[in-house]
């Protein structure tokens, strides 16, 4: 039980960092596109791992956690896009 509660806080800290993040990108459209998938995917990484505690069985379980791993991939994949061609050129958006 505190593993869940660890990662229910954990994801909701994650989805305000992305929200921050999308909020400081610059007004390019470049960005502004990749920006929003990348704020789509990474708060639902929070959101969808709620749903995963309340599974009602081990097959909902696996299934769920399988979208929120996912989303999670997704938006590591959108954060690689904004930092590697210089879209966005912060320290806190170095991933891969």
């Amino acid at each position: 039980m505190y593993q869940a509660a660890e990662l229910k806080n954990r994801t909701k800290r994650f989805a305000i960092r992305v929200i921050n993040l999308y909020r400081s990108l610059p007004r390019t459209a470049e960005a502004r596109i990749i920006g929003n998938q990348v704020l789509r995917s990474g708060t639902s990484v929070a959101s969808n791992y709620r749903a995963v505690c309340r599974a009602r069985s081990r097959a909902e379980f696996i299934a769920k956690i399988g979208v929120v791993v996912e989303e999670a991939d997704e938006t590591v994949f959108g954060l690689s896009c904004l930092s590697k061609p210089g879209l966005f050129a912060n320290a806190r958006c170095k991933v891969c």
